[in-house]
């Protein structure tokens, strides 16, 4: 079959093409070989574009110095390395002598080729695909070879910016602040270590859900909740109306620490859990319908009447129920003082266990995490894929809000919400 006919550029390129490799004495047997051909000709092409950039930006051309208008001038040249798909490749980026020159085709921070592959290997790495899916997606949908060494090195750009995340500046004051932690796997010195990912979600006065924070860090604690406690006064929260939190002890002085004048809610749901981890399924459903007696009482005078009654009847085959209860009162009953619709709000941790699902759906794939960063980098581009549908605010928040003024009128008193 004879051969289509080409284009004049294809067919200058052909013959050029011919020359380089006759004149090199370069001889094409296999993939590699092909790889560097093409970083050759792709660092050739370029740079050409470059000049002439820098040739429009200055208004005149190399060594045309009859139609030179301006006092800046070219300023040689500097060395830039660049990912590409055929592996990586120097470039001589131009100057100037003023500055003022901006690259376009490849911009200043800029060092892959292929920026948009980059962005859809983050996409895929964010849906919780492991570096073997993706290597394999690239191959399949693009025809890239791309390593795991590869796909790591374009998931690590994204740590500098996952810092700076952690430290930006957050609003003056949050109306809820949820408070949990999730576990993971990760190798660290030749051993398989347990790693609890501290997370803060907060509601802040108009409504809004934003994640506050997200940490690595050893087996959940109370000293390591202090120090974010600290970070987020540091990042310029003043105050937390309501902390809702797990039942981890030492939790609430940790917060009070920091935070003296925060209400703390200890998550009803955690407490229930624990206080029938252990009971007999046979006598499961009668308790659970005692225990709802308590929890689901109208006021807290109820619910303590409720909780002797359950004492009577169950502390005999379960004392520890009743004794954790009592002993947590104090930040179990947080709730009660409020309306129906603020308690619907703080009474339990859905809302940040529902983000904590979220993110174990798609961390589901990784049984085991080779360092803290890879951890934390596939937690952050799944937060970021996450949060991105988190438009608007709760459809109650208008009644939330006065409820909030009201109770909270001293702290609220003079502020700008």
């Amino acid at each position: 079959m004879a051969r289509r006919k080409e284009s004049p550029q294809k067919a200058a390129m052909r013959e050029m093409m011919k020359g380089y490799l006759k004149e090199n004495d370069i001889s094409i047997k296999d993939g590699t070989d092909v790889n560097a051909v093409m970083r050759d000709m792709m660092s050739v092409l370029l740079e050409g574009v470059l000049d002439q950039e820098l040739d429009e930006e200055l208004g005149y051309s190399k060594y045309d110095y009859r139609n030179k208008e301006t006092d800046n001038s070219r300023n040689g040249h500097s060395t830039k390395t660049m990912h590409t798909s055929y592996g990586d490749m120097e470039m001589a980026v131009p100057r100037d002598r003023n500055c003022d020159y901006e690259p376009q085709l490849i911009k200043k921070y800029q060092n892959t080729v292929t920026q948009d592959m980059e962005e859809r290997i983050l996409s895929m790495y964010a849906k919780g695909m492991t570096t073997g899916d993706i290597e394999s997606h690239m191959k399949e949908l693009y025809d890239i070879d791309i390593s795991d060494s590869a796909i790591s090195r374009i998931t690590d750009k994204i740590l500098p910016i996952v810092k700076e995340w952690q430290e930006r500046p957050l609003e003056e004051i949050y109306a809820v602040v949820f408070m949990d932690a999730i576990h993971y796997h990760v190798r660290s010195e030749g051993r398989i270590v347990k790693r609890a990912v501290y997370i803060a979600l907060g509601i802040d006065m108009n409504g809004r859900k934003d994640v506050l924070g997200m940490y690595v860090g050893e087996n959940e604690s109370a000293k390591f909740w202090l120090s974010i406690m600290n970070g987020l006064k540091n990042r310029g929260v003043e105050d937390i109306l309501i902390a809702c939190v797990d039942g981890l002890t030492g939790f609430p002085q940790a917060i009070e620490a920091v935070y003296p004048k925060t209400e703390i809610q200890q998550c009803i749901i955690h407490q229930i859990r624990n206080s029938t981890k252990f009971v007999s399924y046979k006598d499961i459903k009668k308790l659970m319908t005692d225990l709802k007696l308590v929890y689901a009482a109208p006021t807290e005078e109820t619910a303590l009447q409720e909780l002797e009654l359950f004492r009577d009847k169950w502390d005999a085959k379960y004392p520890k129920i009743y004794k954790s209860w009592h002993d947590n009162w104090a930040t179990l009953s947080t709730y009660f003082k409020y309306p129906e619709v603020v308690r619907r709000l703080i009474y339990t941790t859905n809302a940040i266990e529902g983000f904590n699902r979220q993110l174990r759906k798609v961390t589901k794939s990784k049984t085991l995490f080779p360092t803290d960063d890879s951890l934390l980098k596939m937690l952050y581009l799944a937060m970021m894929d996450i949060t991105k549908k988190w438009t608007g605010h709760r459809q109650d928040w208008g009644q939330i809000h006065s409820q909030l003024e009201i109770y909270f009128e001293e702290r609220l008193s003079g502020r700008n919400l």
